[in-house]
């Protein structure tokens, strides 16, 4: 009896998967242990083996699409067995396995691709496409006015549009992209393999631009990141208050650490972290997410750490933070980070509702102001800068140079007054200037 191979489920969070790579074809031959297909989540890459032995019948998905958890997405049994009942939803199986979801309409569907037909275009004149064939058209960028139709009274169906497709020199995604951004066809041969139309041969007739500029796909991660971005600044009334804090206990902590032989690797990230985990004890408020028309108080610290990888910005979550040693709160960041970067972290601990409050440090990058944009439904987020040296005065009359660590606190205004808001940064650069911590 054929198996279903559905896409699996990554976190109770994570509703959609993009699909990278099938590391088997049709007809191949599977084995349990075998690895199947590859695919990510908007932080996370991830890798599935096959579950059962047989013949991979069909696929249901390709490279890049975007598909929901727990929807089929390929069949595997024995040679010659039916995949009917295993298809997600409506679909019509392409040439090379994949599916794609195509509406119903009152179009018999024929199986048998023709040779097209193609007429000139005439101005002014109506075409009569199937929505089916219109919706394939539209994606393919195929100009139909100028396929002759066979179906009832001449109208444009689908199997006119695959007829045509059949002949078309195909053209890589990219090449898609700019077609249809520039209104072009892409018809002739192309430079790549088996004659592909690539992006290059689209904009090569025009020498003015033709090495002005590329254009590339947003990566999913990416999407994800500027819809959240867009959406913190669109649904809250975000203002940033900047403070410094003088940096001589924590550095002079750091110097202790590090000449300690057999001492943790403490940080001075780690320290402000812990200093923010004793302000927001304090200031409860702060540790909060606002809900609209309600606040949801945590009674424990749960947090989030800006990290910076290959793929993109990702805010791990550190699970109750306030019940850990500086050690121990260096070594979870430190763990966490990595598996960020490796992306291998749980897609559970990336939610912006995991956490209750986020920092994110560009000290190292030697920033010395910005304004952190608000991990909502979170109320505030914490800036970490870089530390200058700064005038100050050193009692007795006497003026030097101190360093100062800059803190930047955005919050929302929804959630938290000014005067809250700046008590609670003032209580931050206070547990910086007071830093204790055992090594």
């Amino acid at each position: 009896m054929a198996t279903v191979v559905i896409m699996p489920r990554q976190g109770q969070s994570v509703e959609s998967c993009i699909f990278t790579e099938w590391y088997k074809k049709v007809g191949d031959e599977v084995k349990k242990g075998d690895m199947l297909f590859a695919y990510e989540t908007d932080k996370a890459s991830f890798e599935e083996e096959a579950t059962e032995e047989g013949i991979l019948l069909a696929v249901f998905c390709v490279e890049g699409d975007e598909v929901p958890v727990l929807q089929n997405i390929a069949v595997i049994g024995m040679a010659g067995e039916s995949i009917e009942e295993y298809k997600p939803g409506n679909t019509t199986v392409l040439n090379e396995g994949a599916v794609e979801e195509i509406p119903i309409d009152n179009e018999v569907v024929v199986e048998e691709v023709k040779e097209f037909q193609s007429k000139d275009v005439v101005a002014g004149e109506k075409v009569k496409i199937s929505p089916r064939a219109k919706k394939i058209a539209d994606k393919e960028l195929v100009a139909y006015e100028a396929i002759v139709g066979t179906g009832p009274e001449g109208r444009v169906i689908e199997r006119d549009i695959q007829a045509y497709l059949a002949s078309r020199t195909k053209m890589t995604p990219l090449a898609k992209e700019v077609a249809r951004a520039e209104g072009l066809q892409g018809e002739r041969n192309g430079s790549g393999l088996a004659g592909t139309v690539k992006a290059v041969d689209l904009t090569s007739t025009n020498p003015v631009y033709a090495e002005d500029y590329e254009i590339r796909k947003l990566p999913h991660i990416r999407k994800l990141i500027a819809k959240a971005m867009h959406a913190s600044l669109q649904n809250s009334a975000q203002l940033t208050h900047h403070l410094g804090a003088d940096a001589r206990r924590i550095m002079k902590l750091r110097q202790q650490v590090k000449a300690k032989e057999g001492a943790p690797n403490i940080t001075i990230n780690d320290m402000v972290c812990l200093a923010v985990i004793k302000a927001l004890k304090k200031f409860p408020d702060a540790n909060a997410h606002f809900l609209g028309d309600s606040v949801k108080y945590f009674n424990k610290v749960h947090l989030g750490l800006a990290v910076d990888t290959d793929r993109g910005l990702m805010v791990p979550v550190i699970k109750n933070a306030d019940d850990l040693s500086i050690a121990g709160l260096s070594r979870q960041f430190k763990e966490v980070a990595e598996s960020c970067r490796q992306g291998s972290v749980d897609p559970s601990l990336l939610a912006s509702e995991a956490a209750s409050f986020t920092v994110s440090n560009l000290g190292n990058y030697g920033v010395e102001m910005f304004t952190p944009v608000i991990n909502l439904p979170q109320v505030a987020i914490l800036g970490v800068n870089t530390i200058v040296p700064r005038p100050a005065d050193l009692g007795g009359g006497v003026y030097g140079f101190v360093p100062y660590i800059g803190l930047s606190l955005t919050y929302d205004h929804q959630a938290l007054d000014g005067g809250m808001a700046t008590r609670f940064l003032k209580q931050i650069a206070i547990e910086v200037e007071k830093m204790e911590i055992d090594f």
